[in-house]
């Protein structure tokens, strides 16, 4: 599933933690790069829970959010979303893997080996 650009940004402070954060937690980390609103905010991690992206953990009298999957494993997701909505999967599976550097294609290949 695609994020926009807040979400994204939102994901991002939450894999960087590694552990779940609150509201404010998310606020004041965003906060000191732009000017966001704490309710923009709390209202992009309500959409993020309802799209089952974060978990939301009630804790004590706030609740606190954590990634339901590892960047990793979203980035993975998104490409084989894009992969399977693509007309001819395998003619861009063969995009990709082109345009990839040697070393990543490699890496891709070794990864491949131990699963």
């Amino acid at each position: 599933m695609a994020l926009g650009d807040l979400e994204r940004e939102v994901m991002e402070q939450l894999w960087e933690a590694g552990e779940p954060l609150t509201v404010r937690q998310v606020h004041e980390r965003l906060s000191r790069e732009r000017d966001l609103a704490y309710t923009t905010v709390m209202t992009v991690l309500n959409r993020l829970a309802k799209k089952h992206m974060v978990t939301q953990q009630n804790e004590d009298r706030a609740y606190k959010y954590a990634p339901v999957q590892s960047r990793e494993e979203m980035t993975a997701s998104v490409m084989l979303d894009a992969l399977t909505a693509s007309g001819d999967q395998d003619a861009a599976l063969a995009y990709f893997v082109g345009r990839l550097s040697p070393e990543a294609l490699a890496a891709a290949i070794a990864a491949s080996k131990r699963t």
